[in-house]
């Protein structure tokens, strides 16, 4: 009934979808398995996508060859830049998607892809046989073969769903649960544990008095996420900002006694930077009002997301206080609020390719890792669909730095230091992040992607390589352009900048604070002149690297360092129990994780600077 496939994908959201997709686009033959045919994609949070550090994510899976990007430009109804009072690092691109469009768009693209079969049934169980992946088995009994098997279970591996002393199976809302993974791979000896994640509840939008709240527009020139020649979005929708009170508080605490987080019955950890209403009021005692986000579904339909309104309470608990807000005193709920618990795998357990270290040709992606967001789930998806389609075919794994990418930096955190909570990517947590923007992700990592062979690679290159041109001949007409005092003199008046008294490169005075390439293009008409001929992309990346090249240059040289003990290769056999000057968490840690490099143990957690001497004594450094 079925071929050998060459690569199985368990479940069908962000995660599933990349692997598919990435794995398919390698030249495998894939099939993408999941419980539902109606679900593939399905936003089951906040219906964006985006964010701090997450769109810089977003747009290196683009830049990689996936698809998230493309198909979040095509649905988007809304686009904000986020951080822009800060520097370039930090500048992080958002978008409120259209939950429904979104879904069908990725549909269409994993149908139009004829590498790509799909089953819809629950996954039970993986064939194994010595020590390898096979295939996998469904609920009816049947088994699928294939050389490598992705799981992307997400939230639906024994599901929990809770609202109030109410708890009953699922994976989400009005989806049952799966069963039968987590036993097979805990009797085979993986360790796993539980975690929780919640949503808010969905309101009816012609319920709201808007005029209540605060006005949330998007960005005057809307941007997008992939580097491909996607729609500028047009008709932005607004969202809004709404704030509780004390009334909203008073009326949560009311139904504290009957909270599945605070009577006990829900054991998972939850998301420590995403907490739920009800935990906010308890761990934030002192403040008096708490900011919700209040978002469209989409431009078809009425449906509300109440960002910042996560709880389990019970659901008439939740809709007294929901009355209490400004603005939702006549609303109507769709949907309450739930919290879910699941299974996820310590993601220790995992080589950097994202392979299990027990069973060969099987990989983990998603929220089965431990981490959070359809952001960081996408990018796991797109790399373990990429090393599925390697591993089958005896090649190296595709491995990220963490100077290459975020998506480096969140693999190489999972693997080295695990998680016992919900991760969530932030810019503080890459050391690189100047190296790092979301403006250069194509001209980091097209070229890696065109180098692994995946599929229309050679557009996206002449692309990059068009780029880099203009880049190339903007920084040198800024370096080598004079400007003289009569032709800038009044503009740096006008921004209360010291004037100058001879000329000067263009170069020098877009070092200034408060002065950009836009400002020299309105007041030089040769600047605007010349900069007419080049593209909005380029132009941005070149004043960042003319503007920022001291701190490039010097984050540029950490990394150089870095790399030099990323050089030095860890051999799987030594025995760290038998390397005495080791501390006793070191070598229970190193013998777990089996770094690869020194650089890699480097950044285990509890491997102190004294452990790492230790190494290179031993290895005649």
């Amino acid at each position: 009934m079925f071929p050998l496939y060459d690569v199985i994908v368990v479940g069908a959201g962000h995660a599933g979808c990349e692997a598919a997709i990435a794995a398919a686009n390698m030249g495998s033959k894939v099939l993408l398995a999941t419980m539902n045919m109606q679900t593939i994609a399905q936003m089951s949070c906040n219906p964006a996508m985006g964010g701090v550090a997450k769109g810089q994510i977003v747009r290196e899976i683009d830049a990689l060859g996936g698809n998230s990007g493309i198909v979040t430009d095509h649905t988007m109804v809304q686009f904000r830049m986020l951080n822009l009072s800060k520097g370039p690092a930090m500048w992080s691109p958002r978008a409120q998607s259209d939950r429904m469009q979104f879904a069908r768009l990725w549909r269409n693209l994993l149908e139009q892809n004829d590498r790509i079969d799909f089953w819809q049934e629950m996954v039970t169980g993986i064939i194994i046989k010595q020590g390898r992946a096979c295939g996998v088995k469904t609920g009816i009994g049947l088994e699928i073969p294939s050389k490598s098997v992705v799981l992307t279970n997400g939230t639906f591996l024994n599901g929990i769903i809770h609202i109030g002393e109410k708890q009953f199976g699922g994976g989400r809302a009005g989806e049952k649960a799966a069963t039968g993974i987590t036993e097979q791979l805990v009797k085979l000896g993986f360790e796993s544990g539980r975690m929780k994640t919640g949503t808010p509840p969905r309101i009816d939008g012609r319920s709201l008095d808007w005029s209540k709240m605060e006005l949330q527009p998007g960005d005057q020139v809307p941007g997008k996420f992939s580097f491909t020649d996607t729609p500028v979005l047009k008709n932005q929708m607004p969202c809004h900002i709404a704030y509780t009170n004390a009334q909203v508080h008073d009326t949560l605490k009311t139904g504290f006694d009957r909270s599945p987080m605070f009577n006990g019955r829900i054991q998972g950890q939850g998301p420590r930077y995403c907490p739920s209403i009800e935990d906010k009021i308890n761990r934030f005692a002192d403040r008096d009002r708490h900011q919700l986000f209040v978002e469209p579904e989409g431009r078809d339909t009425c449906e509300i997301y109440v960002n910042g309104f996560s709880s389990s309470l019970p659901e008439d608990i939740q809709y007294k206080a929901l009355k209490k807000i400004p603005g939702f005193e006549a609303c109507k709920m769709f949907r309450p609020g739930y919290a879910i618990e699941y299974d996820y795998f310590p993601p220790t357990q995992l080589d950097l390719s994202l392979e299990t270290k027990l069973v060969k040709n099987l990989f983990f992606a998603g929220q089965i890792n431990g981490t959070t967001g359809y952001e960081e789930a996408a990018c796991q998806g797109l790399m373990a669909g990429i090393n599925a389609h390697l591993t089958i075919k005896d090649e190296e794994a595709f491995i990220l730095k963490r100077s290459e990418a975020y998506i480096g930096v969140l693999i190489d955190d999972l693997i080295n230091k695990g998680t016992k909570e919900p991760y969530r990517m932030f810019t503080s947590r890459a050391e690189y992040r100047i190296l790092l923007r979301q403006d250069n992700a194509d001209i980091r990592l097209t070229p890696k992607a065109a180098h692994l062979g995946m599929n229309e690679m050679s557009k996206r290159m002449e692309i990059v390589n068009r780029k880099k041109q203009e880049q190339k001949a903007i920084t040198k007409f800024f370096l080598t352009t004079s400007v003289t005092p009569e032709q800038i003199n009044p503009i740096l008046q006008q921004l209360e900048s010291a004037p100058i008294r001879h000329a000067v490169k263009l170069n020098s005075i877009l070092l200034r604070p408060g002065v950009n390439i836009t400002t020299l293009s309105n007041a030089l008409n040769y600047v605007n002149k010349f900069l007419s001929h080049y593209s909005d992309e380029a132009i941005y990346t070149s004043e960042v690297n003319i503007k920022y090249a001291g701190y490039i240059q010097k984050e540029q040289d950490m990394v150089d360092k870095m790399n030099r003990l990323e050089e030095v290769r860890l051999n799987d056999s030594i025995d760290y129990f038998e390397l005495k000057s080791l501390s006793n968490e070191a070598r229970e840690k190193l013998d777990q994780i089996k770094p690869r490099t020194i650089g890699q143990a480097s950044r285990i957690s509890g491997v102190s600077p004294s452990d790492i001497s230790v190494l290179l004594v031993h290895m005649g450094r």
